[in-house]
């Protein structure tokens, strides 16, 4: 078979671009004053970078076929802990950040001792993690927020510009390449995505379908852990603002399996839908001045990224032999493969299994 030379611009692979250019010339249209302005730009980039950084969390046990719900009381835990150590404990702001990431892979670790190693479904058990998480947190501090460090440092570390954006923007885009480059240049993201594909098939070509599932949870936590440090720096430290970064974190990573290489979680896919939906959302409450846009665009757009990936499958099924205009090669780092679709990540049941 001879690849198509060119690049595929259609609207099967980059439907999004073209709607967030939309959403920006009708916004801009609408409201020109307040839409089309540099703050507004920086602040959108800025706002949701550590949704994105969630998002990426979200990403990579999906790809393996886990889910992780835990990921916005990890966040809330690690706000809390980064800034206790330093303002009730004395310690600097990098053994805080260090130790704040490391309570999160912890928390990822947990996650995948009780899936893998206790066989609990991932939807069930990071669903039970998050509620033990708030617990601990509210007896640790009382209820009660705990103050953030005064330092220079500390607010620099989010609000340090570079040419116009704060530099937490330029912390997601490190963190997604990396987590790119592992997934679709290294053996471990081909193991992850085998092992989400087909679990079954994986674990007969002797992939350890267990051992990948436990390490996408430890990832997971992890980048939830940097996410409230940078959060706490930004924002100061929170009980509950994690919870509010669940649904356009889980919305993005849906909508985005439809996006770049669709019917498989990626991250580019992921971002740009971050930035599709928050450019959406803010355009709207621009237009309307009302706060509950938010949640009902999330919402809406996570039922349709899901019901779309549902459509693409039965289509997919239909044409087995075709890749939805995909230009990769079988059996390469970014062939979709015939299983590893979002419809399948998406049901709880596929994550039970892991051994």
């Amino acid at each position: 078979m001879t690849a198509r030379k060119g690049i595929n611009l259609g609207l099967d692979r980059f439907s999004g671009l073209y709607i967030w250019a939309l959403f920006i010339v009708v916004f801009g249209m609408w409201t020109p004053s307040l839409f089309l302005t540099q703050s507004t730009m920086h602040s959108v980039a800025a706002q949701q970078a550590i949704v994105a950084i969630l998002a990426l969390a979200l990403l990579v046990p999906m790809v393996c076929g886990a889910f992780d719900l835990s990921v916005g009381a990890t966040v809330n835990l690690a706000t809390v802990v980064t800034v206790v150590l330093q303002t009730e404990r004395g310690w600097g702001m990098w053994p805080s950040i260090i130790a704040a990431v490391a309570v999160g892979a912890l928390v990822g670790a947990l996650n995948g001792f009780i899936v893998v190693g206790l066989k609990v479904d991932s939807f069930i058990a990071t669903l039970g993690t998050a509620t033990v998480i708030t617990a601990v947190q509210t007896i640790v501090t009382g209820g009660l927020q705990p103050l953030p460090p005064a330092t220079e440092a500390w607010n620099n570390l989010t609000q340090h510009k570079i040419a116009g954006f704060q530099i937490v923007v330029l912390y997601l885009v490190v963190l997604a390449f990396l987590t790119w480059w592992v997934l679709d240049h290294t053996p471990a993201g081909r193991y992850l995505y085998a092992a989400g594909g087909n679990a079954e098939a994986a674990r007969l070509t002797g992939v350890p379908v267990g051992r990948w599932t436990w390490m996408s949870l430890i990832w997971s936590g992890a980048l939830c852990g940097f996410a409230g440090v940078l959060y706490a720096s930004l924002s100061g430290p929170s009980l509950t603002f994690g919870a509010a970064l669940l649904l356009p974190a889980f919305a993005a990573v849906f909508l985005g399996s439809t996006q770049i290489t669709p019917g498989r979680f990626n991250v580019w896919g992921t971002l740009l839908a971050i930035y599709v939906l928050a450019t959406g959302v803010k355009g709207l409450q621009l237009v309307t001045g009302e706060q509950w846009i938010n949640d009902m665009f999330n919402g809406v757009a996570l039922i349709a990224a899901v019901a779309f990936a549902g459509w693409r499958q039965r289509a997919r099924l239909r044409r087995p032999a075709m890749f939805d205009g995909a230009d990769v090669a079988p059996g390469s780092p970014t062939d979709p493969g015939p299983s590893n679709t979002a419809q399948e990540l998406a049901a709880p049941s596929g994550a039970s299994a892991r051994a």
